[in-house]
């Protein structure tokens, strides 16, 4: 398994992931994106978390195939953190790619981008994602009420913080 950057052959798995109504409500998206925005998209990125104030990678199997996206988004660079978005296409869950994936992202974030805390901020319902990021070391949680509208109401987030070593 490996991160890569986004390229634009990369744009069925993108407009796989953008435009999946299940993951709208954490994604705080509610609408399509164009197979054109996202070309826009992909072409823009600078892939620097400094100049962009976030970074997409491409998670990838052995085999090269791409089964998912890590993002670091909302970069603080005065205090040297980011939050972190995961989205691993259906068929592809629960193969332990998430996990591999958070790891790559770790030792590179620490090594490469020195970042000093990864927080993420989950649905309090999604217990799979809970689940693993507390497995992996994120802790020091706070329930956020109210946080997330879905078309069922408002759900509470969990925010969960890790710091680099």
């Amino acid at each position: 398994m490996q991160l890569r950057a986004i390229e634009p052959h990369d744009i069925d798995l993108l407009y796989t992931i953008e435009n999946d109504p299940d993951l709208w409500d954490v994604s705080s998206v509610n609408v399509p994106y164009s197979r054109y925005d996202l070309e826009q998209y992909i072409l823009s990125q600078r892939h620097d978390l400094y100049a962009d104030r976030q970074l997409r990678l491409v998670i990838t199997a052995d085999d090269g195939k791409a089964v998912g996206l890590i993002d670091l988004f909302d970069f603080s660079p005065a205090n040297s953190r980011a939050e972190m978005g995961i989205a691993i296409l259906k068929e592809e869950r629960g193969k332990g790619y998430a996990v591999g994936a958070l790891k790559l992202l770790h030792a590179y974030a620490a090594s490469h981008l020195h970042i000093h805390q990864i927080y993420a901020i989950v649905p309090s319902d999604n217990v799979t994602c809970l689940a693993m990021l507390r497995s992996m070391g994120y802790a020091s949680e706070r329930v956020l009420p109210d946080w997330v509208q879905t078309s069922s109401g408002y759900i509470d987030c969990i925010a969960l913080f890790r710091v680099l070593e």
